[in-house]
């Protein structure tokens, strides 16, 4: 076991990792940030993506001893103050929100695009969110709520 220092959310946090533990697993069981999912854990679905220094990235494939040092943003990150950012209320108003379990990884997708490309096309948002998987809404409300929340986001800020 070896102490790994993560920034997760803004926060530093030293936690003990076993040598093969993902960094999914760390998120999850041992800080108890739940809203990043475990799907297929192959690295297929895109439910456990999280932001590792600004990039989307699978977490079920990072090994956690790797990570000290980084920055983790997940979707608990998302709205620190518990008030809903444009991306996510633009998820709920658009219908990109339907059983929900593909939603913090496709929101992880997304925020990671809309931060080094505030103005996205849709052919930029479907190719970002390409490595997430959604059985219910088809896509097309999440490419419309990921272009809202670009527009609300250039008129109002995050």
């Amino acid at each position: 076991m070896q102490i790994v220092t993560l920034k997760v959310n803004g926060e530093s946090i030293s936690v003990p990792v076993e040598d093969n533990w993902s960094l999914l697993r760390v998120l999850r069981e041992e800080l108890a940030l739940t809203g990043t999912k475990e799907g297929c854990g192959m690295g297929e679905c895109g439910a456990c993506t999280v932001l590792l220094d600004g990039v989307p990235i699978n977490s079920c494939l990072v090994l956690a001893r790797e990570m000290d040092g980084r920055e983790i943003r997940t979707i608990e990150g998302e709205a620190p103050q518990g008030e809903l950012s444009n991306l996510q209320q633009a998820f709920l108003d658009n219908g990109a929100i339907q059983c929900g379990f593909c939603t913090a990884g496709m929101l992880m997708s997304a925020r990671g695009l809309l931060m080094r490309n505030p103005d996205p096309t849709e052919e930029e948002v479907t190719e970002a969110i390409c490595g997430n998987l959604c059985r219910c809404t088809g896509y097309k409300p999440i490419v419309a709520a990921v272009l809202d929340a670009a527009t609300r986001e250039k008129q109002h800020g995050r």
